[in-house]
């Protein structure tokens, strides 16, 4: 008698718990690729705000007269971009030619 008791209890069967697992993958499936793809996109952008923040210090570096070319480290020196934003700058390989500030990703 006990052992029919035991088999009437309430719980997951293999196929309910399969079934379960699958629904998870395939929510799974949809959901990494956006994710990543939104990654990227918010990366791109912020590479793009820091090229503008960038450009923009240069200008007023140059209109400032100062008679140096631009580069991260006077524009550091001076006051004009902190420590942080040239280290960000580097690690996004951004650099700055005669005034004109680009990123090669």
């Amino acid at each position: 008698m006990r052992c029919k008791e035991k088999l009437n209890q309430k719980g997951f069967t293999l196929i309910e718990m399969v079934m379960v697992l699958f629904i998870i993958s395939v929510l799974m499936l949809l959901i990494v690729p956006n994710v990543v793809k939104q990654k990227n996109q918010i990366d791109t952008q912020g590479t793009e705000a820091l090229v503008t923040v960038i450009q923009t210090q240069v200008e007023l570096y140059e209109l400032d007269g100062h008679t140096e070319a631009a580069t991260f480290s006077a524009l550091e020196s001076q006051g004009y971009l902190s420590a942080k934003q040239v280290k960000q700058a580097t690690a996004k390989s951004i650099s700055i030619t005669n005034g004109i500030v680009s990123s090669s990703k």
